[in-house]
């Protein structure tokens, strides 16, 4: 089903006949970011609690996870094209119905019902379109296409997402921050209607049967069992983005607080900075990742980057105080280690080039509990050890990522290739250590 003629026009392995789809992503998640670094703030100045807070994020991970699991399977099945439609409908009306008789009138379990449910919609949009560049992108340049991919996700989620609400909610308050956000969902979808066409987004549903169409979506968990590297990747991918997650529930109360003294407006500033890196270190981790190895890159970069960059989060601040040099470090030294997991997007379906709609899910999977583990933990862990005591928590399983990197073993095309003249005599096992 890849339709591997439009893969030919690449601009720094970016295929040029999904551009439009590109910048959707960066409008969509500008709107389904926009709250993610003040809402706990908000929740708790209506009078709710910091638990009660987190927990609001824990129920929108968790059916976010699900939904990711099953998002790489369907747009494979049914396109992505009308996977990513029928996400853009769902957040957009599930978004009004929270808004209006959650956060409106204050009512906790119709808050926690609303938001989670939307917690459905997003990955059908922005992970149906993984499938796309998967199927689209030459297989030696997918890191590249998937540092694109993030890098506008940053955009979304980073850039615009945190940089909008600093200077909207002087002016127009938080429910009408979070109003706007409609608008941002709608003109993706629009992009992705009118301007993204081709055969490549159609999917196969078609020519399965229903049974077949089970068995494919069922092999979106199936493959964790069936392939060892998969699952060891999954578990990693997990802990690459507990920070991103995890982070905006507990750091705006531990930097706003009086200990430490930020404003609000100041902690979306810092918080959109590690964002604004990740613009261009995304692109910057795929171009490496495609030349020194993709599990090389993540062990040392990613996940020991992260783990130094987590801790200098909570202590650098609590060290100088609102000290905004301080935390323009903490910030930089986050986002160059977040991005350098980017490669994660291609070893999945690298491990199983001929089920790549499976590999995705299992990649959206973990996408998904990373964003249910992030403010779960904080959940369960805030009332007994602290701010402090999370962040350890979240530095110590960064430390248990690279030893897991270790059991990860996938070919990468540019390297076995130039490994193979080394690789004749010792055999295919060699290419596969490669990275």
């Amino acid at each position: 089903m890849v339709n591997r003629e439009d893969s030919r026009g690449l601009l720094m392995g970016m295929p040029l006949c999904l551009l439009w789809g590109y910048v959707a992503i960066a409008l969509f998640m500008t709107g389904d970011g926009i709250e993610l670094a003040f809402l706990s703030r908000y929740v708790v100045d209506l009078g709710f609690s910091p638990t009660q807070a987190s927990f609001l994020f824990t129920v929108y991970g968790l059916l976010a996870a699900f939904s990711s699991w099953s998002s790489g399977v369907l747009a494979e099945i049914f396109g992505p094209q009308r996977i990513m439609r029928i996400g853009v409908v769902a957040w957009i009306a599930f978004h009004i119905l929270f808004l209006t008789f959650g956060l409106g009138q204050e009512n906790y379990l119709l808050m926690v019902v609303f938001y989670g449910i939307r917690g459905l919609a997003y990955p059908l949009f922005i992970y149906a379109f993984l499938v796309w560049v998967a199927q689209v992108a030459p297989r030696a340049r997918l890191a590249s296409a998937m540092g694109w991919y993030w890098t506008m996700y940053s955009i979304g989620i980073g850039f615009l997402g945190t940089y909008l609400p600093s200077f909207s909610i002087p002016h127009i308050g938080f429910m009408g921050t979070l109003w706007m956000a409609v608008g941002w969902v709608a003109i993706a979808g629009a992009m992705v209607l009118f301007l993204v066409k081709g055969q490549h987004g159609r999917g196969t549903a078609n020519t399965l049967t229903s049974a077949e169409r089970l068995r494919e979506l069922s092999r979106g968990v199936t493959i964790l069992f069936d392939n060892r590297s998969i699952l060891i990747a999954a578990l990693v991918r997990i802990i690459c983005n507990l920070t991103l997650f995890g982070f905006p529930v507990i750091m705006p109360l531990f930097l706003t607080s009086s200990e430490v003294g930020f404003t609000m407006e100041q902690w979306l500033r810092i918080w959109g900075l590690v964002f604004i890196v990740t613009i261009f270190t995304n692109v910057m981790w795929g171009l490496i990742g495609d030349r020194i190895g993709w599990v090389r890159q993540m062990r040392w970069f990613g996940c020991a980057g992260c783990a130094l960059a987590t801790l200098s989060f909570y202590y650098l601040p609590h060290l100088y105080g609102a000290s905004i040099t301080a935390a323009v470090i903490a910030a930089v030294a986050l986002g160059i280690g977040v991005s350098a997991f980017v490669p994660m997007g291609a070893i999945f379906p690298a491990m199983a080039p001929e089920h790549k709609g499976a590999a995705i899910s299992a990649h959206n999977l973990a996408a998904g509990l990373s964003n249910f583990m992030g403010p779960a933990i904080a959940t369960l862990a805030i009332s007994s050890v602290g701010v402090e005591g999370v962040v350890w928590i979240y530095a110590s399983l960064y430390a248990v990522g690279i030893v897991l990197t270790y059991f990860i073993h996938v070919d990468q095309p540019g390297l076995v290739q130039k490994a193979k003249p080394h690789t004749q005599v010792v055999g295919r096992s060699t290419a596969r250590h490669a990275v």
